[in-house]
């Protein structure tokens, strides 16, 4: 997760409309070594570098390539890669406009700051968002304590945290606690906790790593705890279901998993999971560990990597306008830094989005399927240091 702050979004937008005059380089690699060779002046000899990157563009392949192009130039002249105490911080984006790809570069050294920007020809027009969708941020709970999920039973709100799961009611505009009970784990839990809440009516079960709670909202909050390794089950929308195995000591499915039709599948291990409708067929995509997005069929079994540029969270939706089935998705950025969701559907491995990206003030921590069309986020606000929880659903555009 390397979002960036609002400055430099702010920043990227201006050159994307102030670029139009400049000369555009032939190729990524050489648009690459024109801002490095703007680095190492500013660096001067023997300084060292740190380079962030981040891709807002279509691309993959160009990305990768510019990267090594950036990176051999920089080589090539004695300026290294800085461990500690660079002498010039750089964060490098790569995006798009109508008619051509930009590297833009932010540089600074101490209290200066530079701003250069290299492109090449796009040969395909900019491809235009379809019509139809559109994603609805909701902030729905705010509290310091972790939020690990969030539900709405017909009784009013239930909020897992890593100590609790409580139930809250509404009092007019405002939420109250009306219940808690306590959690009381085996062993100590894992850093990076994760755990997930499932509704049925009244009825709901709270899994976390080796606890699993089976409770009731009605008529009033009771559940019994006990420790338990049986699989989760991740849904993705109304219709994609998957049984895997969670990494009791760790934050991650371990790959063992069991589809909709009884078939036991070893995988990689993976963060999450969600499926999506292309081609008139259903796929699974498992964003694993490595950080790569594998693609599998309704069997799961592998298809290959697929072609995007996303982070850890992903979670399937499937409202009935436009594509029929979509994938929520965070960016491939730094953790710790603002981040964003976007929807996508796929076509031949490769994502095309179907929203434009909505924002949030701090890291995706948690993103849950909550509905046929939505899903939970939780998010760790970079200002106020709290925990957010929001419902992001896919509305069909008048």
């Amino acid at each position: 997760m390397i979002a960036a702050v609002k400055g430099w979004h702010a920043v990227v937008a201006a050159l994307l409309f102030s670029c139009s005059g400049a000369k555009a380089a032939d190729d990524p690699g050489g648009a690459a070594r024109e801002l490095a060779r703007k680095t190492v002046g500013f660096a001067g000899k023997g300084g060292q570098v740190a380079v962030t990157w981040r891709n807002l563009s279509s691309l993959e392949s160009a990305g990768s390539q510019a990267r090594t192009a950036f990176e051999e130039a920089l080589q090539e002249v004695g300026l290294h890669a800085a461990d500690s105490s660079p002498t010039v911080e750089a964060r490098v984006t790569l995006s798009e406009n109508a008619s051509q790809y930009l590297l833009v570069e932010e540089a600074s050294k101490g209290d200066e700051h530079q701003v250069w920007i290299a492109s090449w020809k796009r040969s395909d027009p900019a491809a235009a968002l379809p019509a139809g969708l559109a994603l609805q941020k909701k902030l729905v709970w705010e509290q310091a304590e972790q939020i690990l999920d969030v539900a709405f039973p017909p009784a009013g709100m239930l909020v897992l945290s890593p100590a609790s799961v409580t139930l809250y009611a509404r009092n007019g505009s405002q939420w109250e606690a009306r219940r808690t009970i306590p959690l009381t784990p085996a062993k100590p839990w894992p850093e990076d906790l994760r755990g997930h809440l499932r509704l049925k009516g009244a009825s709901f079960q709270a899994l976390l790593p080796g606890m699993r709670c089976d409770g009731s909202t009605e008529p009033s909050l009771s559940a019994d705890c006990h420790a338990s390794e049986e699989a989760w089950v991740l849904e993705s929308g109304s219709r994609g279901l998957l049984l895997a195995e969670f990494a009791a000591a760790r934050n991650y499915f371990d790959g063992r998993v069991t589809t909709q039709s009884g078939q036991r599948k070893n995988v990689t291990p993976f963060f999450s999971a969600a499926s999506v409708e292309s081609q008139g067929r259903t796929w699974w995509l498992l964003a694993e560990t490595d950080g790569r997005v594998q693609m599998f069929d309704g069997s799961l079994d592998p298809v290959g990597a697929a072609n995007v540029q996303w982070g850890s969270d992903i979670a399937g939706t499937d409202a009935q306008c436009g594509a029929g089935s979509q994938v929520l998705a965070t960016p491939a950025v730094d953790r710790g830094q603002s981040d964003s969701l976007q929807a996508f559907t796929l076509a031949d491995r490769t994502a095309r989005p179907l929203t434009e990206a909505t924002e949030f003030p701090g890291p995706v921590l948690a993103l849950w399927t909550s509905g046929a069309n939505s899903v939970t986020a939780v998010v760790r606000d970079l200002r106020s240091q709290q925990y957010s929880a929001y419902v992001v659903s896919v509305v069909c555009a008048n």
